[in-house]
């Protein structure tokens, strides 16, 4: 199997990820911050562990304010729904949001009242800041935007954005669920009060894993409660971080391997990038010259993540995504990808489009056969 849907969720993982999930289950098995055994103990080490590591690499202040979550879109709903939101309140995104932000914001319009806007996205930076800068108003509370398109490998500027923010004093939530990995982030160089990415992607961790970190003074209140270990005489929900924001027994094993992932990133972070990018160029080349192929691309945005976007003729994306895996065993994800209205900007609702997506495991020679695959495919359907 040749594997191109790695960003949806990356594989395979690294061997120091599955050994150390394996010897989690294996030897440990207890609950962290239940308990003062020392299996207990050792579960709550290497989940403190994983919160510094995570704040050093994404240069988050307070590593008590590095949650887990099971998923990034659970991530994303504490950052959004847990803000004080008022009628009137205004929002500012892009059109090209993955539905795990999208909805906590249509949900927030919906039952608060709160105005959301989506800046057009058109490959064009210049432009894409100055349409931002002109839709801030007073009452603009968040600005929430993703890193990178989940669709396209498209980046976002948002060193730009994230600059005016930080002098109009808007708070900024980033979804880096597509670059955590992939690009190097610090929150408190850039601006970032929120980030959230999850482990499972570019970072190589396990499924089941999601993190928010929070610079800085950030009021928030959990939207899950529960129990949180420490403090358990109180019926409210405990006022301390990360306790406040962490209900319920977490996913040590999973949480062992992102901490895995997040050593193996630190370690290898300056290979990542250079490999990445010759391949997905690669591709994308080898896209363009094929007849019949339209890619979803553009030299004006040199800056992306390693994601081909494409269709080919007037085929049906789910189609072709299924005679790839079927006839020739190679996963690429076909659809919408969970983001409607990066779609309707790129007037691809209808039809959708194949994604193609790498990492460093990938390899040139599968991206030769991918690109022979989709040559045949087309002769076979002028031949019909």
């Amino acid at each position: 199997m040749i594997y191109f849907d790695q960003a949806a969720s990356s594989f395979p993982k690294p061997k120091e990820v599955v050994d150390q999930m394996i010897d989690v289950v294996t030897h440990l098995g207890a609950n962290p911050g239940r308990g003062g055994h020392q299996l207990a103990r050792k579960a709550d080490m290497i989940i403190n562990e994983t919160r510094n590591k995570a704040a050093a690499l994404f240069g988050c202040t307070n590593p008590k304010q590095c949650l887990f979550y099971p998923n990034a879109t659970i991530a994303l709903n504490q950052a959004i729904k847990g803000l004080n939101w008022q009628k009137g309140d205004h929002v500012i995104a892009t059109s090209m949001e993955h539905n795990s932000l999208r909805r906590p914001l249509e949900y927030i319009r919906n039952n608060f009242g709160v105005d959301v806007s989506y800046i057009d996205w058109q490959e064009n930076d210049e432009q894409f800041i100055q349409s931002f800068q002109q839709e801030i108003k007073e009452n603009t509370k968040l600005i929430a935007i993703t890193h990178a398109s989940n669709v396209t490998g498209s980046l976002i500027p948002i060193d730009a954005i994230l600059e005016i923010a930080h002098l109009k004093g808007i708070l900024t939530l980033v979804d880096a669920s597509q670059t955590a990995g992939h690009l190097p982030i610090n929150m408190k160089k850039q601006g970032i009060d929120m980030l959230v990415f999850p482990g499972h992607k570019a970072l190589l961790g396990p499924q089941g894993t999601g993190m928010l970190l929070v610079e800085g003074e950030v009021l928030l209140s959990p939207i899950h409660h529960g129990g949180t270990g420490n403090y358990s005489e109180s019926i409210e929900q405990p006022e301390a971080w990360p306790e406040k924001y962490e209900s319920g027994t977490l996913n040590t094993p999973g949480i062992a391997g992102l901490l895995a992932a997040l050593k193996h990133y630190e370690k290898n972070k300056t290979e990542i990038v250079p490999r990445e990018t010759i391949l997905i160029q690669k591709l994308y080349n080898g896209l363009k010259q094929i007849h019949d192929v339209q890619v979803y691309w553009t030299d004006k945005q040199p800056k992306q993540i390693p994601i081909v976007a494409f269709n080919v003729k007037d085929i049906s994306s789910q189609e072709l995504s299924m005679i790839l895996d079927s006839h020739y065993q190679i996963a690429v994800r076909g659809g919408l990808h969970c983001s409607p209205l990066a779609h309707q900007t790129l007037n691809t609702l209808e039809q959708g489009v194949v994604r193609a997506s790498i990492n460093m495991y990938n390899t040139e020679g599968e991206i030769e056969i991918f690109l022979q695959a989709i040559q045949q495919i087309i002769d076979a359907y002028e031949n019909i």
